[in-house]
């Protein structure tokens, strides 16, 4: 499934194989929560250069349903995407349900046993039994994820060390659970990956990883992390875990982050990354610029490699140049500055859609030159 072709320092190159394609690590997943990137087609994204969406198995359970979806044919054949599609197991939820109070303790929202989770629909207020054998058969055999995930259990991150503790042990209860209802339904080539829990605990890491390799999967993420700790906090523990790891399988760092820690976690030893920071700043009119041609920028985390652009800003009223002259996207091909504020201004949703592509150019950008710097 994977195969590891470059490193320098712990930073790595390779190549991921799924059902629908070859992606070159590391990689930046989109993410298409319902089945769209919002404001974006299945086309879009193509044109882009995405090699990978995300999309959430929480939220299509509720719609259109794990029935309906098999009936549909999948949600690559449902959205009209031909990559591959990596699906979230639902298990975050749990944490951004809870609100910041610990896990399960808000009874009308969540309920967290060792036999499932147990949601109140956001849609109509009717309560959703999600167990790690509903997740896996979501993933796998309505959704048709190439690659899926375990359920798991996500603490918050201000959380004691006995919730963190808590979580982690019935986060491995439910990747053995995960793992032989993934080895009753998939397919031969879908793909199953274990996520280590533990906070910021080192040897709550370390128990987890290693439970996990016991347990076996093809890929493992590194999750619980971007929910609230201190950024000095992920990082520790995202090169502790990543030096344990099997190197042999893919890295997956759990919904981070902005450009700089993305490299930094690139750096040491992450392949797969996703984070809603690129899609949700566009729709605010907030876009990611390079502070000079990405091709020969110095890309370390600690220099500013890139600039924010608030373009809403009263100071690109008459500013006809380019979004960023350092980028070859369809946005910055066709609008200016003025423009696409004028657009904002107005509340067009093109605009939205006009910094949706700027963004997501951009951070698919900066992975194709983290790949180009590695080999």
């Amino acid at each position: 499934m994977f195969k590891l072709e470059k490193t320098k320092g712990k930073a790595r190159r390779g190549v991921l194989e799924t059902a629908h394609g070859s992606i070159q690590t590391p990689f930046f997943m989109p993410i298409a929560t319902k089945g769209a990137v919002k404001t974006l087609s299945s086309d879009d994204m193509s044109d882009l250069g995405a090699q990978i969406l995300l999309s959430n198995t929480y939220h299509l359970l509720l719609r259109p349903g794990l029935e309906a979806m098999k009936k549909l044919g999948g949600l690559h054949e449902l959205m009209g995407w031909s990559g591959p599609i990596l699906t979230d197991s639902g298990g975050y939820q749990v944490f951004s349900l809870s609100g910041k109070d610990k896990v399960g303790s808000i009874k009308d929202k969540v309920q967290v046993t060792d036999k499932s989770v147990v949601f109140k629909s956001h849609l109509d207020g009717s309560k959703i039994e999600l167990t790690p054998e509903l997740s896996i058969q979501m993933q796998m055999q309505a959704i048709g994820s190439d690659i899926a995930m375990q359920l798991d259990e996500v603490a918050p991150g201000d959380s004691d060390r006995e919730v963190y503790e808590s979580a982690m042990e019935r986060s491995i209860k439910w990747a053995e659970r995960c793992k032989k209802e993934a080895d009753r339904v998939r397919s031969k080539e879908q793909k199953l990956f274990g996520i280590v829990q533990g906070g910021t605990h080192e040897d709550l890491r370390e128990r987890s990883l290693k439970s996990l390799v016991d347990i076996g999967f093809d890929g493992y993420a590194i999750g619980g992390l971007s929910v609230g700790e201190d950024r000095e906090d992920a990082y520790r523990i995202t090169e502790f875990v990543a030096d344990r790891l099997p190197e042999d399988k893919p890295r997956y760092f759990m919904g981070g982050g902005m450009p700089e820690e993305i490299v930094h976690y690139v750096s040491v030893g992450v392949d797969m990354f996703d984070c809603v920071i690129p899609t949700r700043n566009a729709r605010h009119g907030t876009l990611f610029v390079w502070s000079q041609d990405p091709e020969t920028c110095n890309l370390q985390h600690e220099t500013p490699f890139y600039n924010t652009l608030h373009i809403t800003n009263e100071e690109h009223k008459f500013d006809t140049g380019p979004i960023d002259p350092h980028c070859n996207c369809p946005t910055c091909k066709t609008t200016s500055r003025a423009y696409l504020r004028h657009l904002f201004a107005t509340g067009e949703i093109l605009a939205m859609r006009l910094a949706t592509v700027h963004n997501i150019s951009f951070y698919l950008r900066l992975m194709k030159e983290l790949r180009n710097n590695i080999k």
